[in-house]
């Protein structure tokens, strides 16, 4: 199911993907260049990878899976509907959570505040947004899919938070480096397979 939807998003939104993190990446570097900025490569990739995963985000939420049912305003009542363990639980109440966990850990990773509700709003206005933005375009407003989102963007906090407990050598640079490197070769790897186009 996950590598169905992930072959769905980028084979609909990679020429998107190309044409704006071409001119991000542009407008990044000639920055960094003319303004003598330190170049640090997980910074950069943390921020390519937002990028891809705000597109693939609103890929998600305007064009796939379009539902004409109802509306949900009741809490609760969506989500326990389905067996657990099922293909419409993992699709509809897993999913939704796992959509938001990475949203949890952009806010924390940007927002960088004290207080940590300032990234609790964000992911909170964030699927509401979402919510209110499917009511209009034809699909329906699930209360329980913002409830699912918010505990996801938690999670996603929470992970983030936990990698500031780690041994200070991972905050180094050369270790997060390595580790973005890492991650991109995985998942470029990852990507190549489904496509068929590696063995």
């Amino acid at each position: 199911m996950i590598k169905n939807t992930i072959t769905d998003i980028f084979s609909y939104i990679w020429p998107m993907m190309v044409i704006v993190l071409t001119i991000l990446s542009q407008l990044r570097i000639f920055y960094l260049i003319s303004n003598k900025k330190k170049f640090k490569l997980y910074e950069e990739l943390v921020n390519l990878s937002f990028i891809i995963y705000i597109l693939s985000l609103f890929y998600l939420v305007t064009f796939q899976d379009v539902n004409y049912g109802t509306s949900n305003f009741t809490p609760f009542k969506e989500m326990f509907r389905y067996s657990f363990g099922s293909r419409l639980f993992i699709k509809n109440v897993l999913g939704n959570i796992l959509l938001f966990v990475p949203l949890g850990f952009y806010c924390a990773y940007y927002i960088k505040a004290k207080k940590n509700y300032f990234s609790f709003i964000t992911i909170l206005l964030s699927s509401l947004t979402i919510e209110f933005t499917q009511l209009n375009i034809g699909r329906t407003f699930d209360v329980d899919d913002i409830i699912l989102n918010v505990i996801g963007g938690i999670i996603g906090f929470l992970l983030y938070k936990f990698g500031k407990h780690l041994p200070s050598f991972t905050k180094k640079t050369w270790f997060l480096n390595l580790i973005s490197i890492l991650i991109v070769i995985g998942f470029s790897l990852y990507l190549l397979k489904i496509y068929h186009i590696v063995v």
